[in-house]
């Protein structure tokens, strides 16, 4: 396992901020780690970075106790944290290039080189930090992570204040990344996480509640599911309303519903028949997979988070 959480713990005076939690992430796989604002996602990358102590539990990288050996640990991660504090008197390359002796890179001009160039920050290496964008000054701290090649990355925010071109930049980067390095990032932005991961870890007040792939965890909420039908006919929605198993019915345009459903199949075999008894034609019929964006309102919405079997 290049990262290995074992039952963390972290408590702040009685809460506490990740309760016992464990998972792990082979070598070259990218996962998105989510949950809402105060699950204990940054305080639990704070701790497997080295950045933070536990009360419990332990965390490994690349097979190194954090907590034993915290710089041998860091020598393998590249890690943006949330906020991404810089020294904003400082020229990029300067920064760069001061980041690079910290890891005692031996040729530094081309380790800088290479890091601006990969996430994008040639058109403004020769100012000075505090002058650059908020959106460049993420690329900046994105390149610092990258500069001694890690073998584990940990990005926490990647995305925040990038406009939408710089995210699909920064996104083709991150999967760029993860080919040959071990990626873990956290993102509000849903749609990234989809778009980049492999698969997904959610934690709910400091607990896990979901480490699976999108498409499996697309399967387990079978609830959530719908079905998409569009009639070349105007349809009334009260017919499609007492289908047995609907849970809700949605009129997107004229003769064109979405459909919550509990057995996707039963329904769709149900609309059939309807368009056969009343003379319809069916423009298209199909089945949506719930977004990661229902997933997580699901599961973080719990009272209580549900363990996985």
């Amino acid at each position: 396992m290049s990262i290995e959480v074992k039952n963390l713990l972290k408590i702040y005076e009685e809460q506490k901020a990740v309760d016992d939690i464990s998972f792990g992430l082979k070598s070259g796989e990218i996962v998105g780690f989510l949950g809402p604002n105060g699950a204990g996602k940054s305080t639990t990358m704070k701790i497997i970075t080295g950045y933070l102590k536990q009360d419990g539990g332990d965390a490994f990288v690349c097979g190194i106790n954090v907590s034993k050996d915290p710089l041998s640990a860091k020598e393998k991660i590249g890690y943006l944290p949330e906020g991404n504090s810089l020294y904003f008197d400082m020229y990029v390359k300067e920064y760069l290039g001061f980041i690079a002796e910290v890891h005692r890179i031996k040729d530094r001009k081309a380790a800088i080189a290479n890091a601006i160039e990969m996430v994008g920050l040639t058109p403004e290496a020769r100012k000075k930090i505090g002058q650059l964008s908020k959106g460049y000054k993420q690329r900046v701290g994105l390149a610092a992570a990258l500069i001694h090649d890690p073998e584990v990355l940990i990005l926490d925010e990647p995305t925040s204040g990038l406009d939408p071109n710089q995210i699909i930049e920064i996104r083709d980067v991150i999967r760029q990344q993860g080919k040959n390095k071990t990626v873990l990032f956290s993102s509000h932005i849903l749609q990234e996480v989809e778009a980049i991961c492999d698969r997904v870890i959610i934690i709910n007040k400091g607990k896990l509640v979901a480490d699976d792939t999108l498409s499996n965890l697309q399967s387990k909420n079978k609830s959530r599911h719908s079905i998409s039908v569009q009639f070349k006919e105007p349809f009334s929605k009260i017919v499609l309303e007492k289908i047995p198993l609907t849970e809700g019915v949605e009129e997107l345009a004229t003769g064109h519903f979405r459909i919550a459903t509990s057995d996707p199949e039963s329904v769709r075999k149900q609309l059939l028949e309807i368009a056969l008894q009343n003379n319809l034609n069916i423009v298209s019929l199909q089945s949506e997979n719930q977004s990661l964006e229902e997933i997580f309102r699901s599961l973080t919405r719990q009272k209580e988070p549900v363990s996985e079997n």
